[in-house]
């Protein structure tokens, strides 16, 4: 059973921890210790998963453990130097996004693993939800011909800044903390994009950043596709945390809506079907689609190391999402079209 350890212990860490406890179970991977700066959350943290060590120290944790990977889910500000130290230590990483605060870190943090030959998965799992590989199988089936438009939309009024206050106070916020998921999406469905184009806006007064994003994205492949997130949008019904998904091919159309259901258009007629996650005993609707997708994620890391094989979102694929995020901000504030493959060359 591989042996792991977590850095930080708050909001998203315990979804982290119930699903290392199903693998535990399954006998494939355990976290043996655990790392925050606030005692309050290790003892919790051991209380309720059975972790048998805990650190308030990350330097002392790598020097006291002997670790095949470790999972780090604290802020981003604070991952380009717990990636360094576990490198140092040679200790596989899975990282949350945003994998930094800005491209060049996160490039430091790819380019830091790369040299000392250790695997890093960033922790982007909206593309494992199951209604998104479900969206992804059809496209892979050719039933809808070749795509040539899309729309991701991830629309909601839910407060977020309650259980995680530091979104609130960020210059950034909607396109780092949840554009980077849609943005992964649209690369996963349709392939890297070669131009882009963004606009932005704050509407909430209580917080920094901006909580509403629009991105224009043009693929290599020739497909267009409109990525649409927002934090502002008060509806009738809120289906937070569902992203919708639309689909035009030259044979058909595919179309995720509310409550899962998948509508696939084909000259053959029209399929419904429901794509619904799994429950996990662990939580709650409307948690169940964020907990099975981590759980999904961290399965697909335990097979990466045990095969030697790289992680669907590695560092590298993941730095492509990144110069997404990234260049979106760029647009949106020169309000110029650009090509998110050059950020590559100017990091």
């Amino acid at each position: 059973m591989l042996q792991g350890a977590l850095i930080g212990c708050g909001f998203f860490a315990d979804i982290h921890l119930h699903a290392w406890k199903r693998l535990e179970g399954q006998g494939r991977a355990r976290i043996a210790a655990a790392c925050d700066r606030d005692e309050g959350r290790l003892e919790r943290a051991k209380n309720l998963f059975g972790i048998e060590r805990t650190y308030t120290d990350a330097a002392q944790m790598f020097a006291a453990e002997t670790l095949d990977f470790v999972d780090i889910a604290t802020t981003a500000g604070s991952h380009r130097a717990l990636v360094e130290l576990a490198a140092f230590h040679r200790v596989p990483v899975i990282c949350q996004k945003p994998l930094a605060p800005t491209y060049p870190d996160a490039k430091v943090i790819v380019e830091t693993c790369e040299q000392a030959g250790l695997p890093l998965m960033v922790h982007e799992n909206f593309r494992w939800q199951t209604p998104i590989r479900a969206v992804r199988q059809v496209i892979d089936s050719g039933r809808v011909g070749k795509p040539f438009w899309g729309r991701i939309s991830f629309r909601s009024g839910r407060d977020v800044f309650s259980a995680q206050p530091y979104l609130a106070t960020g210059e950034r916020f909607i396109l780092e903390d949840l554009g980077v998921h849609a943005l992964d999406i649209a690369r996963f469905l349709l392939g890297d994009a070669e131009r882009l184009c963004a606009t932005v806006q704050s509407v909430n007064p209580n917080i920094r950043g901006e909580d509403v994003a629009t991105v224009l994205l043009r693929h290599e492949g020739g497909a267009a596709c409109v990525m649409d997130c927002s934090y502002a949008t008060k509806l009738e019904e809120d289906l937070f945390p569902q992203t919708l998904v639309e689909i035009d091919g030259t044979q058909g159309t595919i179309r995720l809506g509310k409550d899962f259901r998948l509508t696939v258009t084909t000259p053959e007629g029209t399929e419904h079907s429901q794509v619904a996650p799994n429950p996990m005993p662990w939580t709650e609707s409307p948690w169940h689609l964020v907990a099975e997708s981590v759980l999904r994620i961290q399965e697909h890391w335990v097979d990466c190391l045990t095969s030697g094989r790289a992680p669907d979102t590695s560092g590298r694929d993941n730095l492509k999402t990144y110069a997404l995020v990234e260049g979106a901000y760029r647009s949106a504030a020169s309000g110029d079209a650009l090509d998110p493959r050059a950020l590559a060359g100017s990091a």
